[in-house]
């Protein structure tokens, strides 16, 4: 089973930002950071940033840009994506509790024990 499950995105070509629906219970400020985010990350290097759950819960940072986009460098992508994973580690393993949780239904019990 391969499912995906988009959490946000946000399109430089298009200047539009999308929160799926299902995460609209987010606490406020998470949603303003990921706004925050995925904008800013569309303004400095272009092109579409996507945020997407794998079925295990894994959260990654994809993007792409239109063929024809020559300001949209591929090296600054990949630095950004990684910088932002880093310093967001604690908000993204938060997120992933969630999405496991709330969008996923696993049984909390279950998630503690993979922590312990």
């Amino acid at each position: 089973m391969d499912e995906r499950v988009v959490l946000c995105g946000a399109n430089a070509y298009e200047q539009k930002y999308y929160l799926n629906e299902k995460f609209n219970k987010l606490p406020q400020a998470i949603q303003d950071e990921l706004h925050i985010i995925c904008v800013l990350f569309t303004e400095e290097v272009g092109g579409v940033l996507t945020m997407v759950f794998d079925d295990e819960g894994n959260l990654s940072l994809e993007t792409n840009a239109d063929a024809d986009d020559f300001y949209y460098d591929e090296i600054s992508s990949g630095l950004l994506v990684k910088e932002i994973c880093r310093k967001r580690q604690e908000l993204f393993a938060s997120l992933k509790l969630y999405y496991r949780v709330f969008i996923n239904n696993e049984p909390v019990d279950e998630i503690l024990k993979e922590i312990e």
